[in-house]
């Protein structure tokens, strides 16, 4: 155990530690060895073995468990758990005294959860709040608060959303014979139950928009043909409103507030979901036979799309105060 009174970090005795830049609170436990160009946050748990390059910067309150091993490129945010084993890369074409110009860039962005004996490959990001599971191949970007697992790692969920099917999750706040409203969690986000008319013919899905539906449409676009891996969506509207149905197969939409999100399965022709301005919206889980269709209340223009995450939550942030 270090001893040295003029350290804000524990040192184990057995420990190397060349870089001046640890945060106080840090502890650095047996057989870890970080280079002089590391910087290491306030309050990090930096377990046995693991090996920490020189440029490599990690945030404050992290968790890095037994036998982790951090690459120059590597960036570390605040709040991120690596599990133990976990592997980065950073040469997508690694050969022996071959080194690139520079080294591909991985983050792992705030609260992100990477598990046992995952590996990363070279210049992915980590999404906010996201969970890899353990044993997972990540060879692409995961997005903000998705749960991916697999080789290679797909989305099979995201967090802390809450399910349609949870009856605490919706209010019917409106309803008619054959037409229902479903209100969410999240402001203006609902769940439609459109009139359906069935008789030997066949059925018949009836939706009536600014009467039913809060908007006039402009615009309308299909998504079909979509890989059950693929992510479509990830962005939000300044201005314009969308309404989705899944007029064949199925698929799941994400709508994100910046606070609360919800996973809505889309698996009827005649459920939609409306989801309005300042939402931020993913589709993901389509099924080989998905056929999308969206409605919106204005013509296309790429000035009213946001497209970051983060710029979508500085702008939720702005929009409060």
């Amino acid at each position: 155990m270090n001893t040295d009174n003029k350290l804000e970090f524990f040192l184990h005795e057995k420990a190397l530690c060349e870089s001046s830049s640890i945060g106080k609170g840090t502890r650095l436990w047996a057989f870890s060895h970080v280079l002089k160009g590391a910087r290491i946050g306030r309050d990090c748990n930096i377990c046995d073995g693991v090996f920490i390059e020189n440029d490599v910067v990690v945030g404050e309150r992290v968790t890095i468990k037994c036998g982790v091993q951090l690459w120059d490129g590597i960036e570390i945010g605040d709040d991120v758990f690596i599990g133990p084993n976990a592997t980065f890369t950073n040469d997508k074409f690694p050969r022996s005294k071959k080194y690139p110009n520079a080294y591909a860039k991985t983050q792992v962005l705030q609260g992100a959860s990477i598990g046992a004996n995952a590996t990363l490959l070279p210049g992915v990001t980590i999404g906010r709040k996201a969970m890899v599971g353990a044993g997972a191949v990540v060879t692409r970007s995961v997005p903000a608060g998705a749960i991916v697992y697999g080789n290679p790692a797909r989305i099979t969920g995201y967090v802390n959303t809450e399910s349609k099917e949870d009856s605490s999750a919706g209010i019917v706040i409106k309803q008619k014979p054959l037409f229902s409203i479903v209100k969410t969690p999240l402001e203006g986000v609902s769940i439609y139950n459109l009139n359906t008319i069935s008789d030997l013919r066949g059925d018949l899905i009836i939706g009536e928009f600014e009467k039913q539906i809060p908007f006039s449409v402009k615009r309308f676009f299909m998504v079909h043909g979509v890989s059950s891996k693929e992510v479509r969506g990830e962005h939000a509207h300044r201005q314009c409103h969308q309404f989705l149905i899944c007029i064949h197969g199925t698929c799941n939409v994400i709508a994100d507030d910046g606070q609360k999100k919800v996973d809505i399965e889309l698996n009827v022709p005649n459920k939609g979901v409306h989801l309005p301005p300042m939402t931020w919206g993913i589709q993901y889980k389509y099924s080989p036979d998905a056929m999308l269709l969206v409605f919106a209340s204005d013509h296309y223009d790429s000035n009213d799309y946001i497209r970051n995450y983060e710029e979508f939550l500085a702008a939720c942030t702005d929009r409060i105060s």
